[in-house]
């Protein structure tokens, strides 16, 4: 069973994906995780600490998916790609973890230091790309591709084109290759 720390930030992600950054009174995320008010206080003093914890998170899921990438006997390109579209998250959990910071990076005052999280997240799966990938701009290239694919995660929208996420690993393989 996860600690209470864990269900807290989960019960978070949870309502800022499903309701929003307005839905998350300290009272809302503490009824969600299951614990006191006061059991989400001894973790989180503060919608900002919550706010906090939640970036750390996402730092630290980013940095267990970069070495996932890395790791993948497909390599990185085809990780990157495949944990991008609908339906095949992240085994680290990233996926969802960035969709709640996606939700508090417009608000004040985690605005800014939710943003520069997003980046460094990006970073992170920029540099494991470049791992497999020497030249930068296809490795940007890749990373650009598979956030496209995250955005049609993102809005429900289906995959449409002449193939699938397969044909598109080796498509961009043979790019790499030449």
């Amino acid at each position: 069973m996860p600690s209470a720390r864990d269900r807290v930030l989960d019960a978070y992600e949870t309502l800022l994906i499903e309701a929003g950054p307005g839905s998350t009174t300290l009272d809302a995320v503490a009824a969600a995780a299951d614990v006191s008010k006061g059991g989400l206080l001894y973790h989180f003093a503060s919608k900002d600490a919550l706010a906090a914890g939640l970036l750390d998170r996402l730092r630290d899921r980013s940095a267990a998916d970069a070495d996932a990438m890395k790791a993948d006997p497909d390599g990185a390109v085809a990780y990157y790609l495949r944990t991008s579209v609908p339906g095949r998250a992240s085994p680290a959990g990233l996926t969802r973890t960035y969709l709640a910071a996606l939700r508090i990076a417009d608000s004040s005052p985690t605005g800014i230091t939710a943003r520069d999280a997003l980046a460094a997240v990006d970073a992170d799966g920029l540099a494991a790309l470049r791992a497999e990938v020497p030249d930068p701009l296809l490795a940007w290239l890749v990373q650009l591709v598979g956030d496209g694919l995250y955005l049609r995660t993102l809005t429900g929208a289906p995959l449409t084109g002449v193939g699938d996420v397969e044909d598109l690993v080796g498509v961009l393989r043979g790019l790499l290759t030449r």
